[in-house]
């Protein structure tokens, strides 16, 4: 009898967490982004390279959210163990509404002393926009975004663009001395 009184409990107490939790998001109006920061490295064979990327630890994400003018909203997040991260953005920001299709995400550093070179894949350092909501769901938006990578600086492919040069060779016309 003692044993099923303490599952009706544990049952009762589980039911009125998750109505407490569920009336709670209903009253949030927030978008959740989120993904994941992990490490290839180019040293290691192709299969390894493609799906044996480590999670990184303590990685710093950022978003920036634009309004008609300027940068109206930032914010950043670091990652856990899994190298995931779960930005938080209120739709309002002092009264005014955030677009999310006016925000974007990007890498902007790595605790990892050997991998901490970001790249592009998924836009990670150029920024990548918020596009579509994966998940729409009465007062909740979420963006899961594809990870994020750094590599090791001999993954590290050099900029092979010639524009510095153009630049070097128009200093003479561009000097303020």
């Amino acid at each position: 009898m003692e044993k099923k009184m303490k599952s009706v409990w544990f049952v009762f107490v589980m039911i009125v967490a998750a109505a407490s939790f569920l009336m709670a998001a209903e009253g949030t109006d927030s978008t959740h982004v989120s993904g994941k920061v992990l490490c290839q490295d180019c040293t290691q064979g192709w299969n390894e390279w493609v799906s044996g990327a480590k999670p990184i630890k303590g990685s710093v994400v950022s978003i920036t959210c634009l309004d008609e003018r300027r940068v109206m909203y930032y914010g950043s997040d670091l990652t856990d163990e899994v190298g995931g991260f779960d930005l938080l953005l209120n739709k309002t920001w002092y009264g005014k509404p955030i677009k999310p299709h006016n925000c974007f995400l990007r890498l902007v550093s790595s605790p990892d002393p050997v991998c901490n070179i970001p790249t592009d894949f998924a836009g990670g350092n150029s920024g990548i926009k918020l596009r579509r909501p994966t998940v729409v769901y009465r007062d909740l938006t979420k963006y899961e975004m594809g990870p994020f990578y750094y590599t090791t600086p001999m993954c590290d492919q050099p900029d092979i663009n010639n524009d510095d040069d153009a630049h070097y060779n128009n200093s003479e016309t561009d000097s303020n001395y």
